[in-house]
Protein backbone atom coordinates (compact mmCIF):
# COMPACT_ATOMS: atom_id res chain seq x y z
CA UNK A 1 0.00 0.00 0.00
CA UNK A 2 1.13 3.47 -0.70
CA UNK A 3 -0.75 6.10 1.86
CA UNK A 4 -0.90 9.31 2.09
CA UNK A 5 -1.11 9.93 6.15
CA UNK A 6 -1.47 13.91 6.92
CA UNK A 7 1.81 15.19 5.50
CA UNK A 8 3.58 12.40 3.32
CA UNK A 9 3.20 9.53 1.72
CA UNK A 10 4.48 6.25 2.57
CA UNK A 11 5.12 2.77 1.35
CA UNK A 12 3.78 0.13 3.35
CA UNK A 13 4.56 -3.56 4.36
CA UNK A 14 7.32 -3.77 1.83
CA UNK A 15 7.69 -7.54 0.77
CA UNK A 16 11.54 -8.35 1.92
CA UNK A 17 12.55 -9.38 -2.04
CA UNK A 18 10.77 -6.21 -2.74
CA UNK A 19 12.27 -2.53 -3.51
CA UNK A 20 10.45 0.82 -3.53
CA UNK A 21 13.23 1.95 -6.28
CA UNK A 22 11.60 1.09 -8.91
CA UNK A 23 8.09 3.07 -7.86
CA UNK A 24 9.77 6.20 -6.33
CA UNK A 25 11.61 6.38 -9.99
CA UNK A 26 8.20 6.30 -11.42
CA UNK A 27 6.69 8.65 -9.07
CA UNK A 28 9.78 11.05 -9.87
CA UNK A 29 9.02 11.17 -12.89
CA UNK A 30 5.48 11.94 -13.13
CA UNK A 31 6.44 14.64 -10.48
CA UNK A 32 9.13 16.00 -12.65
CA UNK A 33 6.46 16.11 -15.56
CA UNK A 34 3.89 18.23 -13.56
CA UNK A 35 6.25 20.63 -12.57
CA UNK A 36 7.67 21.30 -16.00
CA UNK A 37 3.92 21.80 -16.87
CA UNK A 38 2.87 23.57 -13.64
CA UNK A 39 6.15 25.94 -14.63
CA UNK A 40 5.39 26.55 -18.08
CA UNK A 41 1.91 27.27 -17.42
CA UNK A 42 2.84 30.22 -15.10
CA UNK A 43 5.64 31.63 -17.26
CA UNK A 44 3.44 31.78 -20.01
CA UNK A 45 0.18 33.45 -18.24
CA UNK A 46 2.86 35.90 -16.85
CA UNK A 47 4.65 36.56 -20.37
CA UNK A 48 1.21 37.39 -21.58
CA UNK A 49 0.79 39.79 -18.77
CA UNK A 50 -1.08 38.25 -16.25
CA UNK A 51 -0.10 38.70 -12.35
CA UNK A 52 1.66 35.62 -10.63
CA UNK A 53 -1.48 34.90 -8.04
CA UNK A 54 -4.29 34.90 -10.75
CA UNK A 55 -1.95 32.72 -12.82
CA UNK A 56 -1.68 30.42 -10.22
CA UNK A 57 -4.92 30.29 -9.09
CA UNK A 58 -5.99 29.88 -12.78
CA UNK A 59 -3.30 26.82 -12.83
CA UNK A 60 -4.74 25.16 -9.61
CA UNK A 61 -8.23 25.54 -11.48
CA UNK A 62 -6.92 23.32 -14.21
CA UNK A 63 -5.16 20.57 -12.41
CA UNK A 64 -8.39 20.18 -10.61
CA UNK A 65 -10.50 20.04 -13.39
CA UNK A 66 -8.13 17.68 -15.29
CA UNK A 67 -7.05 15.09 -12.21
CA UNK A 68 -9.78 15.79 -9.38
CA UNK A 69 -10.96 12.21 -9.93
CA UNK A 70 -7.73 10.90 -7.96
CA UNK A 71 -8.24 13.04 -5.12
CA UNK A 72 -10.36 11.24 -2.23
CA UNK A 73 -10.10 11.71 1.64
CA UNK A 74 -11.93 8.47 2.74
CA UNK A 75 -11.47 4.77 3.08
CA UNK A 76 -8.55 3.70 0.47
CA UNK A 77 -9.00 0.26 1.39
CA UNK A 78 -13.01 -0.12 1.10
CA UNK A 79 -14.57 -2.15 -1.55
CA UNK A 80 -17.04 1.29 -2.10
CA UNK A 81 -14.30 3.53 -3.25
CA UNK A 82 -12.59 0.84 -5.59
CA UNK A 83 -16.47 0.66 -7.45
CA UNK A 84 -16.44 4.22 -6.71
CA UNK A 85 -13.12 4.98 -8.45
CA UNK A 86 -13.58 2.35 -11.74
CA UNK A 87 -17.39 3.30 -12.91
CA UNK A 88 -18.06 7.29 -11.46
CA UNK A 89 -14.37 8.41 -11.82
CA UNK A 90 -12.93 6.21 -14.78
CA UNK A 91 -9.88 5.71 -13.32
CA UNK A 92 -8.26 2.30 -13.57
CA UNK A 93 -8.10 -0.41 -10.96
CA UNK A 94 -5.05 -2.70 -11.70
CA UNK A 95 -5.20 -5.06 -9.55
CA UNK A 96 -2.14 -7.56 -10.21
CA UNK A 97 0.85 -7.12 -11.64
CA UNK A 98 -0.48 -9.18 -14.32
CA UNK A 99 -2.74 -6.11 -15.19
CA UNK A 100 -0.07 -3.88 -14.16
CA UNK A 101 3.08 -4.24 -16.04
CA UNK A 102 1.51 -4.10 -19.50
CA UNK A 103 1.36 -0.75 -18.79
CA UNK A 104 5.26 -0.04 -19.40
CA UNK A 105 4.31 -0.79 -23.09
CA UNK A 106 1.94 1.81 -23.30
CA UNK A 107 2.93 4.91 -26.19
CA UNK A 108 2.16 7.66 -23.53
CA UNK A 109 3.80 5.82 -20.70
CA UNK A 110 7.21 5.40 -23.34
CA UNK A 111 6.56 9.03 -24.33
CA UNK A 112 6.82 10.33 -20.23
CA UNK A 113 9.86 8.51 -19.88
CA UNK A 114 12.02 8.93 -23.08
CA UNK A 115 11.07 12.86 -23.29
CA UNK A 116 12.24 13.56 -19.74
CA UNK A 117 15.83 11.12 -20.17
CA UNK A 118 14.88 8.68 -17.54
CA UNK A 119 14.38 5.28 -19.65
CA UNK A 120 14.20 5.25 -23.03
CA UNK A 121 11.17 2.81 -25.08
CA UNK A 122 13.99 0.06 -25.51
CA UNK A 123 14.45 0.05 -21.61
CA UNK A 124 11.17 0.42 -21.11
CA UNK A 125 10.13 -2.79 -22.86
CA UNK A 126 13.60 -4.72 -21.46
CA UNK A 127 12.09 -4.06 -17.74
CA UNK A 128 8.71 -5.29 -18.57
CA UNK A 129 10.37 -8.36 -19.81
CA UNK A 130 12.48 -8.87 -16.78
CA UNK A 131 9.38 -8.17 -14.22
CA UNK A 132 7.26 -10.55 -16.35
CA UNK A 133 9.63 -13.08 -16.10
CA UNK A 134 10.22 -12.50 -12.39
CA UNK A 135 6.47 -12.79 -12.11
CA UNK A 136 5.87 -15.61 -13.61
CA UNK A 137 8.41 -17.70 -12.18
CA UNK A 138 7.96 -16.23 -8.41
CA UNK A 139 4.26 -17.58 -8.92
CA UNK A 140 5.26 -21.03 -10.38
CA UNK A 141 7.76 -21.70 -7.97
CA UNK A 142 5.41 -21.06 -4.92
CA UNK A 143 3.01 -23.34 -6.89
CA UNK A 144 5.38 -25.69 -6.92
CA UNK A 145 6.10 -25.28 -3.48
CA UNK A 146 2.43 -25.69 -2.16
CA UNK A 147 1.84 -28.63 -4.04
CA UNK A 148 4.76 -30.70 -2.37
CA UNK A 149 3.80 -29.44 0.93
CA UNK A 150 0.15 -30.64 -0.08
CA UNK A 151 1.37 -33.63 -0.86
CA UNK A 152 4.39 -34.50 1.32
CA UNK A 153 3.31 -33.00 4.11
CA UNK A 154 0.31 -32.42 5.19
CA UNK A 155 -1.16 -35.60 3.59
CA UNK A 156 0.67 -38.09 5.21
CA UNK A 157 0.65 -36.17 8.71
CA UNK A 158 -3.23 -36.03 7.97
CA UNK A 159 -3.49 -39.48 7.02
CA UNK A 160 -1.98 -40.40 10.35
CA UNK A 161 -3.83 -38.76 12.48
CA UNK A 162 -6.88 -40.35 11.08
CA UNK A 163 -5.61 -43.64 11.10
CA UNK A 164 -4.73 -42.72 15.05
CA UNK A 165 -8.14 -41.60 15.56
CA UNK A 166 -10.19 -44.28 13.85
CA UNK A 167 -7.84 -46.70 16.06
CA UNK A 168 -8.79 -45.26 19.02
CA UNK A 169 -12.80 -44.36 18.16
CA UNK A 170 -12.59 -48.71 17.81
CA UNK A 171 -10.67 -49.92 20.73
CA UNK A 172 -13.01 -47.54 22.73
CA UNK A 173 -16.13 -48.54 20.84
CA UNK A 174 -14.80 -52.20 21.81
CA UNK A 175 -14.60 -51.19 25.72
CA UNK A 176 -18.46 -49.35 25.66
CA UNK A 177 -17.38 -46.20 24.87
CA UNK A 178 -19.57 -44.38 21.74
CA UNK A 179 -17.81 -40.78 20.91
CA UNK A 180 -19.13 -40.70 17.47
CA UNK A 181 -17.13 -39.81 14.35
CA UNK A 182 -17.76 -36.39 13.28
CA UNK A 183 -14.94 -35.14 13.48
CA UNK A 184 -13.11 -38.15 11.67
CA UNK A 185 -15.28 -37.44 8.69
CA UNK A 186 -14.60 -33.55 9.13
CA UNK A 187 -11.41 -34.47 8.70
CA UNK A 188 -11.24 -36.54 6.03
CA UNK A 189 -13.52 -34.27 4.11
CA UNK A 190 -11.02 -31.44 4.25
CA UNK A 191 -8.02 -33.51 3.60
CA UNK A 192 -9.78 -34.93 0.51
CA UNK A 193 -10.75 -31.41 -0.61
CA UNK A 194 -6.96 -30.39 -0.44
CA UNK A 195 -5.93 -33.27 -1.99
CA UNK A 196 -8.40 -32.19 -4.96
CA UNK A 197 -7.14 -28.65 -5.63
CA UNK A 198 -3.08 -29.42 -4.91
CA UNK A 199 -3.82 -32.24 -7.77
CA UNK A 200 -5.88 -28.90 -10.13
CA UNK A 201 -3.02 -26.95 -9.22
CA UNK A 202 0.10 -29.49 -10.03
CA UNK A 203 -2.32 -29.97 -13.11
CA UNK A 204 -2.25 -26.29 -14.15
CA UNK A 205 1.51 -26.12 -13.72
CA UNK A 206 1.78 -28.46 -16.65
CA UNK A 207 0.51 -25.99 -18.95
CA UNK A 208 2.90 -23.87 -21.18
CA UNK A 209 1.00 -23.35 -24.54
CA UNK A 210 0.95 -19.43 -24.05
CA UNK A 211 0.82 -17.30 -27.15
CA UNK A 212 2.06 -14.34 -25.45
CA UNK A 213 4.02 -13.25 -22.00
CA UNK A 214 0.90 -10.85 -20.93
CA UNK A 215 -0.96 -14.25 -21.63
CA UNK A 216 1.35 -16.55 -19.28
CA UNK A 217 0.92 -14.16 -16.83
CA UNK A 218 -2.71 -13.87 -17.02
CA UNK A 219 -2.71 -17.51 -16.30
CA UNK A 220 -0.50 -17.17 -12.89
CA UNK A 221 -2.77 -14.51 -11.72
CA UNK A 222 -6.13 -16.05 -12.90
CA UNK A 223 -5.50 -19.44 -12.55
CA UNK A 224 -2.74 -20.12 -10.14
CA UNK A 225 -3.21 -18.01 -7.60
CA UNK A 226 -6.85 -18.80 -7.22
CA UNK A 227 -5.38 -22.35 -7.01
CA UNK A 228 -2.79 -21.68 -4.71
CA UNK A 229 -5.34 -20.01 -2.43
CA UNK A 230 -7.76 -22.37 -2.32
CA UNK A 231 -5.01 -25.67 -1.22
CA UNK A 232 -4.54 -22.73 1.05
CA UNK A 233 -7.15 -22.54 2.34
CA UNK A 234 -8.16 -25.95 3.40
CA UNK A 235 -4.30 -26.73 4.77
CA UNK A 236 -5.23 -24.30 7.32
CA UNK A 237 -8.34 -25.62 8.03
CA UNK A 238 -6.64 -28.95 9.01
CA UNK A 239 -3.66 -27.08 10.41
CA UNK A 240 -6.29 -26.15 13.05
CA UNK A 241 -7.33 -30.02 13.66
CA UNK A 242 -4.41 -32.22 13.04
CA UNK A 243 -2.50 -32.86 16.51
CA UNK A 244 0.24 -30.85 17.22
CA UNK A 245 3.23 -33.63 17.08
CA UNK A 246 1.67 -35.22 13.75
CA UNK A 247 1.71 -31.57 11.57
CA UNK A 248 4.51 -30.96 9.67
CA UNK A 249 5.48 -27.60 9.95
CA UNK A 250 5.75 -24.51 12.18
CA UNK A 251 1.68 -23.45 12.91
CA UNK A 252 0.70 -20.25 13.32
CA UNK A 253 0.42 -19.94 17.08
CA UNK A 254 4.16 -21.09 16.80
CA UNK A 255 5.36 -18.26 14.46
CA UNK A 256 3.48 -15.70 16.13
CA UNK A 257 3.03 -16.25 19.86
CA UNK A 258 5.70 -18.83 21.07
CA UNK A 259 9.06 -17.33 21.82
Amino acid sequence: PFAFTGNRFEFRAVGSGQSVAGPLVTMNTMLADSLNWVADSLESQVAKGADIDSAILKTLKELIDKHGAVVFGGNGYSAEWHKMAVEERGLRNLKTAADALPVLKEPDVQELFDKLGVLSPVELASRFEIYAEQYILAIEVEAKLVVSMAKTGIYPAAVKYLSDISSTLSSLKSNGVELGNERLVQIAALLSSMTEKSGKLSKALTQHDFATVEEHMQFCAKTIRPLMDEVRHFADALEGEISDELWPYPTYQEMLFIK
